[in-house]
């Protein structure tokens, strides 16, 4: 493949990090003018209708009907877990706990997604998946316990199980989506336009919703294009155009450090020293578990043979 696509493949992949890298700032901000209920709702209109832009840009419409008439029950529960479920929970945990605490534990979603694959999946469950989850899971303790684990004294005890609830929402909505195989806007149309009847009718259940404030409103529409929407479509963009995956997916780890300087920056929060170390397990948890450390010292190997 040509370098001008590699370019390109790093240049979508790094704007697709910085995306997801902003939105736990944009998350923790943005909950100060409106409630979780009211940003997941306008901000999944919002992200529903850029991919029916996308999808009337790319002419999808005709593999949306199909899609839709192969696969609706599975798209009527992609919709259920993501936008509904998924993102009340998330942003109810960030509501509750300093953004530094729910978004590494958000990160370990990875991990689930690995045990989940043995049950769901028949997956083989493999000695190195157990130890990735011990390492990250310790991070995660550390990090909620603020660097004393033995103490187990948290800032939100509900927070965090909201926030470690949402790592299994989101590894289930990637193994539904592995049962559905329509191109990526249009199965992300399909599963919003699921998921928005759902979030309609809990607004009016609650029956109290009150205009947000501009504040309130530009962020959810932030969270609505970058988060759901441009974020994934540039990440899908870089894998088209690259001719290494592994070399981009190893890009996202560059994403939690980033949130946390963000955040520090951004939303004032004074980093705990106890949050670094969590996040180095955690992200070291992540690593060992896709075998990042393996294709690093495999390659090191091959190096020095060829010198």
């Amino acid at each position: 493949m040509p370098n001008s696509d590699n370019r390109r493949a790093y240049i979508l992949a790094l704007a697709a990090v910085l995306c997801w890298s902003t939105v736990a700032s944009a998350f923790k901000l943005s909950l100060q003018f409106v409630s979780p209920l009211q940003l997941v709702t306008i901000a999944a209109v919002v992200s529903a209708l850029l991919m029916a832009a996308v999808v009337s840009h790319r002419r999808l419409w005709g593999e949306l009907r199909q899609r839709w008439r192969q696969d609706y029950l599975w798209y009527l529960a992609l919709g259920f877990c993501n936008p509904f479920l998924y993102y009340l929970v998330l942003f109810n945990a960030y509501d509750l706990l300093p953004a530094q605490q729910a978004q590494p534990l958000n990160y370990t979603w990875g991990i689930v997604l690995a045990l989940l694959s043995v049950p769901l999946l028949g997956q083989r469950l493999r000695g190195v998946d157990l130890v990735a989850g011990l390492i990250c899971y310790s991070g995660v303790l550390v990090i909620v316990t603020r660097g004393d684990p033995f103490g187990l004294e948290f800032d939100s005890v509900t927070g965090v199980a909201l926030a470690l609830f949402s790592t299994l929402i989101w590894a289930s909505y990637w193994l539904l989506n592995t049962r559905v195989h329509g191109s990526a806007p249009v199965n992300l149309l399909l599963s919003f336009l699921c998921g928005l009847p759902w979030l309609f009718g809990v607004v009016a259940w609650q029956g109290d919703w009150q205009w947000p404030p501009m504040q309130g409103w530009l962020g959810a529409v932030y969270v609505g294009l970058f988060e759901m929407g441009i974020a994934f479509l540039l990440w899908q963009g870089a894998l088209r155009a690259c001719d290494n995956t592994a070399r981009i997916s190893n890009l996202i780890y560059l994403s939690p450090p980033i949130s946390l300087l963000l955040i520090a920056l951004l939303v004032g929060e004074t980093i705990h020293p106890a949050t670094a170390v969590g996040l180095v397990l955690i992200m070291a948890g992540v690593a060992v578990q896709q075998g990042l450390f393996r294709r690093l010292f495999r390659n090191r190997i091959a190096t020095a043979v060829q010198r």
